[in-house]
């Protein structure tokens, strides 16, 4: 998805004062001015070499052939084959694989205090098709930012959004893993939103980009409806990248930058602020959005807090069935000892369970199917 919007070229507001009748000469044309510097993009491909790389190692590690005798492709693709659509529709590694190698699971992240799960997760993928339309978005995405704002401010953007994902997702699903970059690339999506509004000024045609961002926005959010797609995460790093983008992704105004920049024998018009006041507000609301979500939502995870226990409409932000598919299972669990109690979220049944270790999440997940089919 292409940057759709442009920058004004920065003019220069001069006052010409005369020395013995005569003008000074202007600029010379060769020398463009240019208030911004235009980074080289090194973090975005190298972001997109690990997550490849990384999905490569778990093909390897799965070793399909191993264990199922239903696996793709096994006698051309060896140990890397895909496992069956039936386990996997997304033609990729096992869940068993991918909680081996960090995948957010619920109990395992917050119960277990692996925390570090909300950050391995977004750096793994379900899939073929799963890492192509995620690294696709990315290159299309990152390329531009990171060329516009600089690796680092959008490295933490990156990683920030994608926790922020992490977490939402973590309160409301708790029978099944999540993997991916989506939620991180929502949060540059999020970020490039806001940088439009608090850099208001200095674009052109800014309702007609600002139509478009929010066109691709809802089209990617949309996509989060069919099944198999955690959109949870997509919503989570969205909010987080957008509050993040009036933090990072701040621009001076042009008053402050012309009068650094102003060519010998020419005044700009002068001002004492760096930042419009509306810029600032922005700035300070959303810090303190970000500091108040985070802190919030991590309490309510380590004291067990299962979100769709208190919004029981909630499971529809990440799948609407419809007469071409059914959603997957969501279930809400309240556990004691070995006792499960599992209760479908989309039919509303209820059943008791006893298992031997209340910590399978791959057997827990094999219950909520049953319950809910």
């Amino acid at each position: 998805m292409a940057r759709s919007s442009t920058r004004e070229s920065p003019m220069i507001e001069i006052k010409v004062h005369p020395r013995g009748g005569s003008n000074p000469p202007p600029p010379s044309p060769s020398h463009e001015f240019k208030p911004f510097k235009d980074w080289d993009s090194w973090l975005v491909p190298t972001i997109v070499f690990i997550n490849v790389f990384l999905f490569l190692v778990s093909m390897f590690i799965n070793n399909c052939p191993s264990h199922s005798n239903k696996c793709i492709a096994p006698g051309f693709l060896k140990r890397f084959a895909f496992e069956s659509l039936k386990i996997n529709p997304l033609l990729g590694p096992s869940s068993t694989t991918l909680v081996k190698m960090g995948a957010l699971e619920f109990k395992k992240a917050f119960e277990e205090r692996q925390e570090w799960r909300l950050i391995t997760c977004m750096w793994l993928h379900a899939g073929v098709f799963h890492i192509f339309a995620n690294m696709l978005g990315l290159a299309f995405i990152g390329f531009r930012l990171e060329k516009e704002f600089g690796y680092l401010r959008i490295g933490v953007l990156y990683v920030l959004s994608g926790i922020g994902g992490s977490i939402l997702s973590s309160l409301f699903i708790r029978t099944t893993i999540s993997v991916g970059a989506s939620g991180a690339l929502f949060g540059l999506l999020g970020a490039m939103l806001s940088e439009l509004l608090t850099n208001w000024t200095i674009y052109a045609n800014k309702f007609a980009a600002l139509l478009t961002l929010i066109l691709i926005i809802l089209i990617n959010i949309v996509f989060g409806f069919i099944p198999h797609v955690d959109n949870y995460a997509h919503i989570g790093g969205f909010f987080t990248g957008f509050f993040l983008g009036f933090v990072i992704l701040i621009r001076p105004q042009f008053k402050w930058i012309n009068q650094k920049h102003v060519p010998p024998g020419y005044v700009a018009p002068t001002t004492r602020s760096k930042y419009k006041s509306y810029q600032c507000i922005l700035l300070i609301l959303s810090l303190i959005a970000l500091l108040v979500a985070f802190v919030v939502s991590l309490i309510l995870l380590y004291r067990g807090v299962d979100g769709n226990d208190y919004c029981s409409w909630c499971h529809y932000l990440t799948c609407i069935p419809t007469p071409l598919w059914t959603c997957s299972s969501h279930c809400s669990l309240w556990q004691l000892d070995k006792q499960v109690n599992m209760t479908c979220l989309p039919n509303g049944r209820f059943n008791s369970y006893m298992l031997e270790d209340p910590n399978d999440t791959i057997e827990m997940q094999k219950l909520c199917l049953e319950l809910c089919s």
